[in-house]
């Protein structure tokens, strides 16, 4: 059958706005130039502390690149061309440079690169690190001395990563002999990929037993057998020896999915961590079941150190039940330690070859158990942290006497203004890394915030007596230190940078400072933009800041038309959530997307403080109010100073921060105009619990509904922009929560307009889309802002 339409209705669709009608646009030239400059090069260093590799990261790749076929399987997603992540973060560039003295090398690199970070040999004389093709990953050797690299032949790296970044979780670990790399493969002769039946064999079955399993609103998870299949295809890899040398492979055990793969010190043992199913179509990867071994580096298993069921029984805020944080400790041949979970506390436990007996526990904590740092002489900083009171402790701990431990710090987790720092560490001849000692002095690194901003420090801490030496404060602009290079703190690897002077790297000692970089400034359009801290008082007495950004042609007394950018957190009392945290006034101006509307004649009220503040059991309570007086504070303020004009002020902000946008938006009249980016705004939809709130939705019914602005839409009149990425990956932030806020305030005759992102996740990533961000926002924010 045909169906004929009249022409009048031809005609109608024929003007209707279609996806193709809307091509990709960019923002006015100023703000173009400085959102496309080059970043700053990072730095990694070598083992030996004697030379550094500057990374060019790639910014924001062509949408070409993001829009490629992706397999979001498990709370993963991965690219089935190159089989590994997706969107992962690559380098255009190394260049080497021995610390000593000499010209910098650029290093031999193939055709149009996308790199992995280097991943040296623990003599330093080596790096590895991959290259992504079009269809696979290669694996590269290169030389320290040269900058010479070779690519190795017939190695295929399966790049997928199930865990955090970190040893134990990359494809490449170097052992200590300085030749020998353990590597991830495709394994090969795998055959294709599995195909998805024609007709399906049956429906799609989950059935509960009665045991409660709150999660999370996770995304990208299995749904299919099929799902299931790609998965086990996609992630399985071969571990293998490689000689770096030769290039001769020597596969170990049998291909698996593998967590955790990760030599012990003296190269004997391996610890690996595999996944098997049954799997969850409720749950990511992270929460499949686990085989935890010790092997011998012949793939044989020595020890079994746990069989973990699937982790369907986590209460929120809870823990997974059997080991969990697993490491070797670095000074010792092959002694594993990890925490456990025992009767709401936790247990920590040691275990060393030849893995015989039981594993013997060394302390327990009081809270649950947040991170370890092995000292010598059988010491260890143990941190555990109390959720309801959001108290982190440091204790130390005597490996040897178990059971004794002695507190050293305890703050509240937000207060920023008492951190005291983590130990700095080295690279061991071993490759494992350790911090760095003196005695009984370590090393705290931090960022030293303070009411005039943050300072980064290095501190020497006496175990001992618990006194702190300051060894080097930030004091010209902005300055942080990126690495010892020798055991005393004499020689100092220093990043520097101030409004005036582009970001650098500097050797600094006692006597001298010795520029190693000499980058220039990649944008010169900033030069002159006025950045001032800015503290003021909530109506209830809450001390509160924000970062105020003015043009480079600004006159004073002029008004100009504003916008706030905001993300609210959780404080327990007030004096936490009055502190002054990050370095804007004192560092370079290298702008990020949002702040280069000062460019575009805006003044910005940037990263204006919007605590919420009080018990963390019932702090959400309150949200709405403490937001309304937190925005009405940061609004009068700019007022008062004579830069802002009251009737064209306009509020934008990302994730949690468009939440709060659409909140204020629903509950004020503050704002004449508002971007909401990537939020989640109908909380039923997040029913287990959501930023810092762990009360579900039936316990806390009211709560939920008061804070979700969608109830409101009827009230939500102020011009709304929603931006919304089509592939978001971030939980609970589905699209969908755009697509009906945007139906919900265009239904109630609302002014509001949505922008849905092809092929972009939570953070945006290609270059197209972060220009067309721009010239949407910027559109948006003059159409209902400039108008006199």
């Amino acid at each position: 059958m045909r169906f004929y339409l009249p022409a009048a209705a031809l005609l109608l669709l024929s003007s209707a706005a279609l996806p193709d009608d809307f091509p990709y646009q960019k923002p006015p030239k100023e703000m173009l130039e400085v959102l496309n400059a080059p970043l700053t090069p990072l730095v990694s260093l070598s083992p030996q502390r004697d030379a550094v590799i500057f990374m060019q990261p790639i910014r924001y790749p062509p949408i070409a690149e993001v829009a490629q076929p992706v397999l979001r399987l498990a709370g993963i997603r991965m690219d089935a061309d190159t089989n590994g992540m997706h969107r992962s973060a690559d380098y255009s560039s190394f260049t080497l440079k021995q610390l000593s003295g000499g010209a910098e090398i650029k290093v031999a690199l193939p055709p149009s690169p996308k790199l992995g970070a280097p991943v040296w040999s623990p003599d330093g004389k080596q790096f590895a690190f991959t290259n992504t093709t079009a269809h696979g990953i290669e694996l590269w050797i290169g030389s320290t001395l040269t900058g010479k690299t070779h690519r190795v032949p017939g190695v295929r790296i399966n790049g997928v990563q199930l865990g955090l970044p970190g040893r134990g979780s990359n494809a490449i670990e170097w052992l200590c002999d300085n030749h020998t790399m353990l590597v991830r493969l495709t394994p090969s002769g795998r055959g294709a990929p599995p195909v998805e039946r024609r007709s399906p064999s049956g429906p799609h079955v989950q059935e509960s037993l009665g045991h409660a399993g709150p999660a999370p609103t996770y995304e990208d998870l299995l749904s299919t057998p099929h799902d299931e299949d790609l998965f086990d295809y996609y992630a399985t890899s071969q571990l293998a020896w490689l000689d770096a040398a030769s290039g001769k492979m020597t596969p170990v055990g049998k291909p698996a999915i593998y967590m955790t793969a990760l030599p012990s010190p003296d190269d004997k043992h391996l610890l690996t961590v595999r996944l098997r199913r049954p799997y969850s179509y409720q749950l990511p990867a992270t929460r499949f079941p686990e085989e935890v071994q010790i092997w011998d580096d012949r793939g044989n298993v020595e020890y079994k150190v746990a069989s973990l069921p699937l982790a369907d029984r986590v209460p929120l805020g809870g823990v997974r039940a059997g080991p969990r944080a697993l490491e070797w400790l670095p000074d010792h041949n092959a002694t594993l330690t990890w925490a456990e979970d025992n009767k709401g506390h936790d247990k920590i436990v040691m275990f060393s070859e030849p893995f015989h007996g039981e594993p013997r526990q060394v302390y327990q904590t009081e809270y649950r158990y947040r991170g370890f740092w092995p000292l010598a002489g059988g010491k260890a900083l143990v941190d555990d942290y109390q959720r309801t009171s959001r108290i982190i402790r440091t204790i130390e701990i005597d490996t040897e006497k178990p059971g004794e431990g002695r507190v050293i710090f305890s703050r509240n987790e937000r207060d920023a203004y008492k951190n005291p720092g983590t130990p700095v560490t080295k690279a061991l001849p071993n490759g494992h890394r350790a911090a760095i000692q003196q005695g009984d002095e370590i090393y705290l690194s931090g960022p030293g915030a303070s009411p005039d901003g943050d300072k980064p420090f290095l501190n020497r801490f006496d175990l001992e007596t618990l006194r702190s030496e300051n060894m080097f404060q930030s004091s010209h602009g902005y300055e942080m230190v990126e690495a010892m290079l020798d055991d005393r703190g004499d020689r100092l690897l220093i990043r520097r940078e101030s409004p005036a002077e582009p970001p650098n790297y500097f050797i600094r000692t006692a006597k001298e400072l010795k520029a190693l970089t000499n980058f220039p400034n990649p944008t010169p359009r900033t030069l002159g933009i006025k950045k001032q801290r800015v503290t003021y008082t909530r109506k209830d007495g809450v001390p509160l800041s924000f970062t105020l950004y003015l043009p480079p042609d600004y006159r004073e007394g002029t008004r100009l038309p504003a916008l706030v950018w905001a993300y609210p957190y959780e404080f327990s009392d007030a004096d936490t959530a009055g502190q002054i945290t990050g370095h804007a006034t004192d560092s370079f101006t290298e702008l990020n997307y949002h702040q280069l509307f000062v460019l575009h004649g805006y003044a910005l009220i940037d990263n204006a403080a919007m605590p919420i503040i009080g018990d963390p059991r019932t702090v959400n309570d309150t949200y709405i109010d403490q937001l309304l007086m937190d925005a009405q504070a940061a609004v009068d303020k700019a007022v008062e100073m004579g830069v802002a004009d009251r009737d064209r002020i306009g509020v934008f902000g990302h994730s949690y921060g468009a939440f709060m946008t659409a909140n204020l938006l629903a509950h004020s009249n503050l704002f004449h105009a508002g971007v909401a980016e990537s939020g989640a705004y109908n909380r039923t939809l997040t029913p287990f619990g959501f930023q810092a709130e762990r009360r579900t939705f039936w316990q806390a019914t009211e709560v939920y509904e008061k804070m979700s602005p969608f109830w409101y839409a009827d009230k939500i009149k102020t011009p709304v922009l929603l931006i919304h990425g089509e592939a978001d990956d971030n939980t609970g932030t589905f699209p969908i929560q755009s697509e009906r806020l945007y139906a919900a305030i265009r239904g109630n005759g609302g002014t509001a307009r949505l922008v849905m992102l092809p092929a972009e996740a939570h953070a945006y990533r290609a270059r197209e889309t972060m220009e067309h961000v721009l010239y949407e926002e910027t559109r948006w924010f003059d159409k209902y802002l400039k108008v006199q």
